[in-house]
């Protein structure tokens, strides 16, 4: 049996996610300005949203478990698709862990962001990333995704797995 590869957590920077799809934040990079007479602040088109073919775009609330560090992952997923989007709802950090589009990712194709409880995230279509990796408690995730016909959700297996470090 292999051993499992120890994956370290990076910051989630919209630079080091843009291989995967965009990071959702109010920071001063963000196309932002004044509305309403001044009394609130637009941040703008933070994030390409992806029906495909004959989708359409969805708002769910995923009410994620917390895990425990270190977590040995052995699965993960895409949507070919269209894309999925997560916003923290909690005030919670969590993590994502992600890999290129294409064939299914071996442990050592995957990449760890630790996000802020104020950072939200957009997969692009076709990204392997690991289910919902929430932290500390229980935090739900306000979600954008695709409802239509198709198949939209692979899985894989990660054999060896990997094991994101504390």
């Amino acid at each position: 049996m292999s051993t499992p590869l120890l994956l370290r957590q990076q910051p989630l920077t919209a630079a080091a996610f843009a291989p995967f799809g965009e990071v959702i934040a109010t920071d001063a990079a963000a196309r932002h300005f004044p509305i309403n007479g001044g009394t609130t602040e637009r941040y703008h088109d933070l994030a390409q949203l992806q029906a495909g073919p004959e989708g359409r775009l969805i708002v769910s609330i995923f009410r994620g478990q917390p895990r425990t560090l270190p977590l040995t992952l052995v699965l993960m997923e895409r949507h070919p698709l269209g894309s999925q989007a997560f916003v923290p709802l909690s005030g919670r950090p969590y993590l994502i862990v992600v890999a290129r589009p294409g064939t299914a990712p071996r442990a050592e194709d995957l990449h760890c962001f630790a996000a802020r409880a104020d950072q939200g995230i957009n997969y692009a279509p076709g990204v392997w990333h690991h289910p919902l990796l929430a932290l500390q408690a229980t935090s739900d995730f306000l979600v954008i995704d695709r409802a239509g016909p198709g198949s939209n959700c692979d899985e894989v297996g990660l054999t060896p797995g990997a094991v994101i470090a504390p």
